[in-house]
C-alpha cells in the first residue's frame, strides 16, 4: 500500500511521520518511509538546489522539472520496488504536491502538469493520501519557530493561501483517496486521526487485494 502525506507549511506532516511508521510497524507491517524531493542520493542533491535560500530566481518551470526529475528517481529507485515486494510506503509530499505548489500556487496549466506527473511517476498513484489542514497563516508561524525556513516556504502569504485552497479542491475532487485532517488538533490527536484513517483503509485494501485473487 502506497500511503502519502501532504498539507501546506506548517501542518506537521514530518512531525507525524516518524511515530506514525512506528505505529504501522507494532501492527505488524514492513514500512518504508521517505520524503519529497530527495529519498535517494540524486533526489537529496536536487533538494538542495530547490530549498536553498540561494536560488530564490528559480524559475517556476525549472523548479517543476527538478521535482519532477527527483521524484522520477524515487520511485524508480525505492518506491515501485517496496511496494513490489508487499511493503507499506509512507511518502512525505508527493505528486498531489506538484499540483497544489506548482499548478494552484504558480498557476501552471493542472493538465499539463497531470500529464508530466504520469510520465514521471510512470502513472503510480497512491492508494491513500493523509491531507493536514491547517490555516496559511498559523503554518507559517509554526514554521518560523520550528523549522528551518526555506526558499519555498518565502513565498508570499498569498501564494500558500492558493496552494491550500489547491490542496482543498484536490481533496474533493477524490474523497475516495484523500483523507482532510485538522492539523490544528493537538500532536495526539492528529497522530490518532492518521492512524484511524489509515488502518480502515488497510482493511478496505486488503479486502480488495484477497478479492482480486
Amino acid at each position: 500500500m502506497f500511503i502519502t502525506l501532504e498539507g501546506p507549511e506548517g501542518s506537521g506532516k514530518t512531525s507525524q511521520l516518524g511515530q506514525f511508521a512506528v505505529f504501522l510497524r507494532q501492527q505488524d507491517y514492513d514500512v518504508v518511509t521517505t520524503r519529497e524531493p530527495g529519498g535517494t542520493s540524486i533526489g537529496d542533491q536536487i533538494r538542495q538546489v530547490l530549498v536553498s535560500m540561494d536560488n530564490k530566481n528559480l524559475h517556476p518551470r525549472t523548479e517543476i522539472l527538478l521535482f519532477l526529475s527527483a521524484r522520477a528517481q524515487l520511485v524508480e529507485e525505492l518506491i515501485k520496488p517496496s511496494l513490489a515486494s508487499g511493503k507499506i510506503v509512507v511518502c512525505d509530499r508527493y505528486g498531489d504536491s506538484t499540483l497544489a505548489y506548482q499548478g494552484f500556487g504558480h498557476g501552471l496549466p493542472l493538465d499539463m502538469l497531470r500529464e508530466m506527473l504520469r510520465f514521471a511517476t510512470d502513472g503510480l498513484v497512491p492508494d491513500l493520501t493523509l491531507y493536514l489542514d491547517i490555516e496559511v497563516e498559523k503554518g507559517l508561524l509554526r514554521k518560523k519557530k520550528g523549522q528551518e525556513w526555506n526558499r519555498l516556504d518565502a513565498y508570499e502569504v498569498e501564494f500558500h493561501r492558493r496552494v491550500r485552497n489547491g490542496y482543498l479542491q484536490l481533496a474533493a475532487s477524490e474523497p475516495e483517496r484523500w483523507r482532510v485532517i485538522d492539523a490544528s488538533q493537538s500532536k495526539q490527536e492528529v497522530q490518532q486521526a492518521m492512524r484511524t484513517a489509515t488502518l480502515a483503509a488497510l482493511e478496505k485494501f486488503k479486502s480488495q487485494t484477497v478479492s482480486e485473487d
